[in-house]
């Protein structure tokens, strides 16, 4: 395989500005174990998988450098250290019946003192989109993957495509369709659509994740509901050409010089990729390597690269694409936080170049710690 034997070059000795005070915290070549929080939770539409990815990555963090701390982000954005006990309940519901009962109150300011990094297990909005990182940042708490402005980036799929097809990198021919503006003349947007995207098209909301509120449309008649039911998360809503041909996601870590994980292709078991095909094992199909020539391949991990590159991205992040009848590799978003669950593909990439589920876990953080250790003001 083109990635096979991957290695991502870490310091041998890196540091980390913790708190406000000069104090550093060492992550390898000493005894001291590295405190990581994790976060999950939260107050996203994509609470559950996010609570799946922290309490793996809670337990297939390495023991041997890292103390790992469950955080856990309620409803109202409140944090909350949680026990094993409340850790595995089956979901968010269930453990904020019992956190003041059973957890312990985490202030926003008490974080630095009670971890020295974070490894955010959130996905969506709050904590994949810049909100979370910022706050961090204020905090002087280092965190994983990319920083405030391409987290942002990489959470609103139309301002993400402009800057990726600015590169050179191409993307689905997309029109944005705001709240106000529709309310105002829906029917110059159904005629744009007709000429510009024309049918079938998808329908979505431009910061949501998930395959929430994504619909196939065929005709003119299905816009108008499949455009207010994604203003119920966002207000604006994404008007997207219909791609046939192979779903793709490629995994990339690395900073200065990041390098592309073997491509996976995912198999959706309707025209549209849904949640359970994504997350819940056994439910879709993913074969990696994808099945696709061995250039093809190549150009699918050159052409994430690039996206990865164009958007500013760190430590990790999961590319998705298509490759169409034609041959053309067409970037439809980054995830800057991808998924960690125990089936999730990001891992099954890992593995074909090598790198176990703990090994990936440990590369994110040290990548993120060597970015931190870099910037010169937030990340």
């Amino acid at each position: 395989m083109p990635t096979s034997n991957l290695k991502v070059p870490i310091s041998a000795s890196q540091s980390v500005f913790k708190g406000r005070e000069n104090r550093t915290v060492k992550t390898t070549g000493t005894s001291e174990k590295l405190r990581v929080g994790v976060i999950m939770g939260g107050i996203s539409s994509e609470k559950e998988v996010s609570l799946e990815s922290g309490r793996n990555i809670f337990s297939k963090m390495d023991r041997r450098k890292y103390d790992p701390v469950a955080v856990f982000m309620d409803s109202t954005g409140q944090l909350w250290e949680i026990p094993i006990k409340l850790l595995m309940r089956n979901s968010t519901r269930d453990i904020e019946e019992d956190l003041e009962t059973e957890a312990t109150r985490m202030p926003y300011e008490t974080l630095r003192d009670r971890v020295d990094f974070v490894y955010i297990g959130l996905h969506g909005k709050y904590g994949e989109d810049g909100c979370l990182q910022g706050l961090l940042e204020l905090l002087r708490v280092p965190y994983s993957g990319s920083g405030v402005l391409n987290s942002a980036l990489g959470m609103d799929k139309y301002v993400s495509r402009n800057v990726l097809a600015m590169s050179g990198i191409d993307v689905p021919r997309t029109l944005a369709i705001p709240i106000g503006e529709w309310e105002k003349d829906r029917d110059a947007f159904l005629v744009r659509i007709e000429n510009e995207i024309r049918f079938p098209c998808v329908v979505k909301p431009t910061r949501e994740g998930c395959s929430t509120a994504v619909k196939k449309i065929v005709s003119p008649e299905g816009i108008p509901e499949a455009v207010e039911d994604a203003f119920r998360w966002d207000p604006v809503a994404l008007v997207e050409e219909f791609i046939t041909g192979i779903e793709i996601t490629c995994g990339v870590i690395g900073n200065e010089s990041p390098v592309a994980l073997t491509p996976s292709e995912t198999i959706p078991t309707d025209d549209v990729l849904s949640l359970e095909d994504k997350f819940l094992y056994g439910q879709g199909e993913n074969k990696t390597p994808a099945r696709v020539p061995e250039d093809m391949l190549l150009k699918i991990q050159n052409v994430a690269v690039q996206a990865y590159r164009a958007l500013g991205l760190k430590a990790y992040s999961r590319i998705d694409m298509f490759v169409s009848g034609d041959g053309r590799v067409i970037v439809l978003e980054p995830n800057t936080l991808p998924g960690m669950t125990p089936s999730t593909v990001l891992f099954h990439q890992a593995a074909a170049s090598g790198i176990t589920q703990t090994g990936l876990i440990d590369q994110v953080i040290q990548l993120s710690l060597d970015a931190h250790a870099r910037k010169r003001g937030p990340l």
